[in-house]
């Protein structure tokens, strides 16, 4: 990134105990950690990393290791479902290649905001009278007052 990082160490801790051990006891409680420290910071976490994640018991979602993935079809769309097989707890994903997350839409960008479109004038509808109503007459306030 071009700009300062907010909390640049606790983004490098959430990275560390991310990493993958071996041990699926430990790599739970690392993304257990990473979780609490995400939220008391109140950081925003990349949504490949939240993916991986089991949100029931923290464990880290590998296909075939730790999970299952399957491709579904429901009202004609396509889904990948993760399940969990420490919890058995499943998670649904649209499989949808025009899909695009909100993160990586152009408008999302801190870039493109730097100049927004200039404000369109409102049309001057405060001092126009209704037809149904009769007009009165406003006689102007003089600025000299004694």
């Amino acid at each position: 990134m071009a700009g300062q990082v907010k909390d640049r160490e606790a983004f490098q801790r959430l990275s560390f105990l991310y990493q993958d051990p071996e041990n699926q006891a430990l790599a739970r409680f690392y993304c257990h950690t990473e979780r609490t420290i995400a939220k008391r910071l109140v950081l925003r976490r990349d949504p490949s990393v939240k993916r991986t994640l089991c949100r029931g018991c923290s464990s880290l979602l590998i296909p075939g290791l730790t999970c299952t993935q399957r491709q579904r079809r429901c009202k004609a769309q396509r889904w990948t479902v993760q399940t969990c097989l420490t919890c058995q707890r499943s998670q649904r994903f649209l499989n949808d290649p025009r899909h695009l997350l909100w993160g990586d839409r152009p408008e999302a960008q801190l870039g493109s905001q730097a100049d927004p479109k200039p404000p369109q004038p409102l049309p001057n509808t405060a001092h126009r009278i209704p037809a149904h109503l009769p007009e009165e007459k406003v006689q102007p306030q003089s600025s000299n007052r004694q």
